[in-house]
């Protein structure tokens, strides 16, 4: 037996069989907004674990950034990269990045450090 949901397989060679959708058992009430939820900061009542809670949250997003801009280091490094028979000129970059040309000279520049590695 198929699976809720599910259409069975097809005949060979016949048109395929579509999905029905499931049934609602309610519908949602309209016009009411979700509470926007942010880790479940909004939740805690202490102080000092929200000041400990939200500073773990900051650093971690920190860290993320910083990961996420080496990462757009590299890409600009490698569609910059001279090797590449479609390498693109910083302003290129810039423009697909959404930097000023001086700050994409310098991500590459600084994806380029990354690409060669620990000195």
């Amino acid at each position: 037996m198929a699976d809720a949901g599910q259409a069975p397989e097809p005949p060979r060679g016949g048109p395929p069989r579509h999905r029905r959708p499931a049934a609602l058992f309610f519908e949602p009430p309209a016009g009411q907004q979700e509470q926007e939820h942010f880790f479940a900061l909004e939740t805690i009542t202490d102080p000092r674990e929200l000041l400990d809670r939200a500073t773990e949250l900051a650093v971690a997003f920190q860290a993320a950034a910083d990961r996420s801009m080496e990462f757009q280091a590299l890409a600009a490094a490698q569609l910059a990269d001279p090797k590449r028979f479609d390498a693109l000129p910083a302003a290129a970059v810039a423009e697909r990045a959404g930097w000023t040309e001086d700050y994409a000279v310098k991500m590459i520049e600084y994806g380029r450090e990354l690409l060669r590695g620990p000195s």
